[in-house]
């Protein structure tokens, strides 16, 4: 370890690692040395690297905390809680701490979190002595009267100087100022204490010189050397021959640190053979005794007894040296010394201390221990102090737990409070632990400490309801905010985690959330409904309600709640037959109807269920003479009596239903009956007719329905088949065409070029992406080589059918001859050649209104593609298959010929498909060629 603060560069922290090999969770001494005086804030050790070997066993997501358990309110060091960082807290003086002990050190123990994984540490802090302190003299003069008749070697003690500083930082030495009559002795006292004597080396003379002045300098052994100096004055005296002189030089007293005050621990006998006031000895403590020692014994000076004044104690000095002197009243008295050792005796004065340190802040001595914790889970550290020694220092731990808590002894009287058994806070919430330490001394001390454990809640119990099911019965019509009932769920938890709230868990009840039905009071389960019920509409509702408890994570549980809506007669009978306006039906009557001839059947629904729905029919009014009668319960209305002798021809008849709920609701019909003579269907006379009527209906209707759509299928058909042979866009109307020549104006001509024209086949009148001249992937379907021959044969058959077009158009005289071996496409370039260079002038071939046969059929089917009027309104005004201006028809015989050509082809090849003209043509206006 190296430097710390203002220490020489020489000095460093050096670090010792004991593991101590106890029967312990994790039992190890971490032992640090550190100077004294070194400023606040001194790192002196990280506890998470020297015990990253014990601490390695852990999972390695655990995160380590480290807390000391240091006793007093300003600790002289702080340990951080992120790595064990130990650091100076506060200024450390070694003197004030441990006075001149030579082992000075500061003790806590350390203990790492999480609990779980809980190791504990003990570490020791030796406090190193630096030399802070220089020896001193109690008085900076010391007088010394000394008898000339001092003998060579006679010792004078001298005041000992005081160093405050241990080890080599100690007083160390005693020096003398150069002179040639006396000298220094130094001595080392049983404790170690060193003093000086002074020793009379040479005769003194009195009449030669009467007094000296000597510099006594004491000095220790640290870097750099301190030193403190005192001067003595020695007179010298005319002498007294003889000096007082102990029984013994040196006594030996055993102490009881019990031992009352006055106890007698010596009686010093000292003599003296001179006469007189020569001879009278006066007993006194040595002037260099220090004030501890006046402080604690007390010496009689007339027969020097040496009693106790002060109480003793082994545990702060286990003894005490006393330097005793004898002194005569006569002249120039040299006194007599003795030294008496007091060893004092330990005795069990000392009852054991506890001290537990809880894993808790304040002051109270209460441990919290979250309840389901796994067993061993740490709760207090306990820590036992006897100052006595041997026997009466040995301490014997035990602790009353309830059979909880169990005391692990961890090294020396330290112990660990762990639990011995998962702990249930709702079977007990507190426990009362006293820890009893007793030492092996006679007679036997002990100590006694309580303190408190108290189990804290866990989120671990569900709230739970009184019943799994609820049933709750409400009858129908009820106002919004009606009060259902109360669902009441317990949870045995504390605070937040036993606080219970309500919810209606999300459902649909007849495509509506059921949070549109009821809803609950979140914190006393209160259900309320939220809307006015119908039984009519639902009868049942079924919904759960759900306690949740305010834990983390939040336990819950389920109830189910029935809600039967109660039906109440709220609904009047409804008659649908026969039909009703105003309340009134007229109903046509066979004069010569038979008794119990039916005339109708009243139809009567009832919303209402049970006694509320059944209805009963009845003849309120028109029928005093008894002409009708009504069955109560199939509500018919028949026939009574013969209806021969009514004098009237219209009867109203007023029936009344009725249902049997508590409170009877009614609805009532006029019937207004008109007698008939002749009736060629008579009315059934039971019940079952209504029936068959009903089945007659039915099946007429499904008829007419399935007739209709069966005429709507043909006309369907028909229109679409007239649509297609007579769509305008294939017609040709030579009176429209002329009427359009005429008045188009002129367009300026251009002749046609064969390399401005270009076949495309198109399918269903769409140009196909391949067929485009400029398409990088034109290419032909594989299906084009299979039907070559095919398409050749039609090919000839369509340049023939054009070469008759051309012919019908040209002189008589005009002979056109192509070579028929070449292929078509080299046929219609000759063709257009010979056309455009004149060789021949087309001729009208009209005949009256109409065009040759050959010559029509062309135009037919050059319509049939012509690109000039989509008949979508997109074409423009001037569109026609001919302009005037033009020299002759040639560009509209091409189109039918070229059209007549490769058509036949085409749609051989793509059924339905036809051709259209490349772009180079649209692009120019031209509306003679077709492809």
């Amino acid at each position: 370890m190296g430097a710390v603060g203002n220490a020489p560069p020489s000095a460093q922290l050096r670090l010792f690692l004991l593991i101590a090999a106890l029967n312990c969770i994790t039992c190890k001494t971490l032992k640090y040395q550190v100077y004294e005086e070194q400023r606040v804030g001194t790192v002196i050790a990280r506890l998470k690297e020297d015990v990253a070997e014990v601490l390695s066993k852990a999972p390695s997501s655990v995160s380590f905390r480290f807390r000391a358990m240091q006793r007093g309110s300003a600790p002289l060091l702080s340990v951080r809680e992120e790595d064990g960082e130990i650091s100076i807290g506060s200024k450390i003086d070694r003197e004030k701490l441990c006075d001149q002990n030579v082992n000075c050190s500061i003790e806590f123990d350390v203990v790492t979190l999480p609990t779980e994984y809980l190791q504990l540490f003990h570490v020791a802090v030796d406090v190193l002595d630096i030399n802070d302190n220089s020896p001193h003299f109690s008085r900076a003069i010391v007088p010394i009267d000394l008898s000339e008749s001092a003998s060579v070697g006679t010792r004078i003690p001298l005041d000992g100087a005081a160093d405050a500083d241990v080890g080599d930082n100690a007083l160390r030495t005693y020096s003398l100022s150069p002179n040639n009559f006396f000298k220094i002795d130094v001595r080392t006292r049983t404790d170690g204490a060193k003093y000086a004597e002074l020793v009379v080396t040479r005769e003194l003379d009195r009449e030669v010189q009467s007094s000296y002045q000597l510099q006594l300098t004491a000095s220790d052994d640290g870097v750099p050397p301190k030193s403190g100096s005192t001067l003595l004055k020695i007179s010298i005296v005319d002498s007294n021959d003889n000096s007082p002189a102990f029984e013994a030089q040196a006594y030996v007293i055993h102490l009881l640190e019990n031992s009352p005050l006055g106890t007698l621990l010596v009686d010093l006998n000292a003599t003296d053979p001179d006469e007189g006031t020569n001879g009278k000895i006066v007993y006194s403590f040595s002037s260099h005794v220090p004030p501890k020692i006046l402080e604690t014994f007390q010496i009689n000076p007339e027969n020097g007894h040496i009693t106790l004044i002060a109480k003793v104690d082994y545990e702060s000095a286990s003894s005490y040296e006393l330097d005793a002197q004898a002194r005569d009243l006569g002249p120039n008295s040299i006194p007599g010394l003795c030294k008496i050792v007091v060893k004092v005796v330990d005795v069990n004065d000392n009852k054991p201390e506890i001290n537990i340190n809880l894993m808790t802040t304040g002051t109270e001595e209460v441990a919290y221990i979250a309840e389901g914790a796994p067993v061993d889970t740490f709760v207090a550290l306990v820590r036992i102090d006897d100052g006595d020694a041997g026997l009466n220092g040995e301490v014997v731990c035990r602790l009353h737990g309830h059979g909880r808590f169990r005391l692990q002894k961890t090294y020396e009287n330290n112990y660990m409070i762990l639990t011995n058994t998962s702990l249930d806070r709702e079977k007990r919430s507190e426990y009362s632990l006293t820890v009893i330490a007793e030492d092996r001394g006679s007679p036997s001390l002990s100590a006694i400490k309580h303190f408190t454990v108290q189990v804290l809640d866990d989120n671990d119990n569900p709230p739970r309801f009184e019943k799994n099911r609820y049933e709750v019965f409400k009858s129908e019509n009820n106002s919004p905010g009606a009060y259902l009932m109360t669902v009441v769920a317990s949870d045995p938890d504390l605070g937040t985690n036993g606080q219970v709230t309500y919810a209606v868990i999300d459902a649909l009840v007849q495509g509506s959330p059921i949070s549109t039905y009821v809803t609950v009071d979140p914190s006393s389960g209160a259900i309320y409904a939220l809307r006015t019920f119908d039984h009519e509409d639902v009868g049942h509702i079924a919904f759960t309600i759900q306690a949740c408890d305010g834990g983390t994570p939040s336990l819950s549980a389920n109830a189910t709640v029935l809600l039967t809506v109660l039906d109440e007669n709220d609904n009047a009978p409804v008659i649908h037959s026969p039909s009703l306006q105003n309340h009134t039906a007229g109903l046509s009557v066979w004069k010569y109807a038979p008794p119990g001839q039916l005339i109708t059947t009243l139809k009567v629904t009832d919303r209402d269920a049970g006694a509320n729905g059944e209805v009963s029919c009845a003849i309120v009014s028109g029928n005093e003479e008894g002409l009708f009668v009504m069955d109560a319960r199939r509500c018919e209305l028949r026939t009574n009596a013969s209806l021969e002798q009514v004098p009237r021809d219209v009867m109203e008849i007023g029936l009344e239903v009725q249902d049997r709920g508590p409170n009877r609701l009614t609805a009532g019909a006029l019937l207004k009956l008109t007698l008939r003579e002749n009736m060629d269907i008579l009315p059934p006379t039971g019940s079952g007719h209504a029936s068959h009527d009903l089945s007659l209906v039915i099946i007429i209707s499904l008829g007419a329905v399935c007739a209709l759509l069966l005429v709507v299928m043909l006309m369907f058909a028909t229109t679409r088949c007239t649509r297609e042979n007579k769509d305008p866009k294939h017609n040709y109307n030579c009176r429209v065409a002329e009427n359009s020549y005429q008045q188009h104006p002129k367009k300026p001509t251009r002749h046609i070029h064969k390399a401005d024209i270009t076949l495309v086949p198109a399918v269903n009148g769409v140009l196909p992406a391949q067929s485009h001249p400029h398409s990088p992937s034109a290419s032909p379907t594989p299906e084009r080589g299979t039907l070559g021959s095919r398409q050749s044969h039609h090919s000839r058959q369509s340049l023939n059918s054009l070469v008759t077009i051309c012919s019908n158009h040209v002189a008589e005289n005009f002979t056109l001859e192509l070579a028929h071996t070449a292929p078509p496409v080299e046929q219609v370039s000759q063709l257009l050649s010979m056309l455009h260079q004149g060789q021949y002038q087309p001729r009208p071939s009209f005949r009256g209104n109409k065009y040759t046969r050959s010559y029509r059929y062309a135009l037919n089917e050059m319509d049939k593609f012509s690109l000039k009027d989509s008949g979508r309104g997109d074409s423009d005004a001037g569109d026609s298959d001919y302009e005037p201006g033009r020299d002759s028809p040639v560009d509209r015989l091409l189109g039918e010929g070229l059209a007549e050509l490769y058509a036949a082809d085409v749609h051989r090849m793509h059924p339905g498909s036809r051709a259209c003209c490349s772009p180079s043509q649209q692009s120019s206006g031209r509306e003679a060629v077709y492809t």
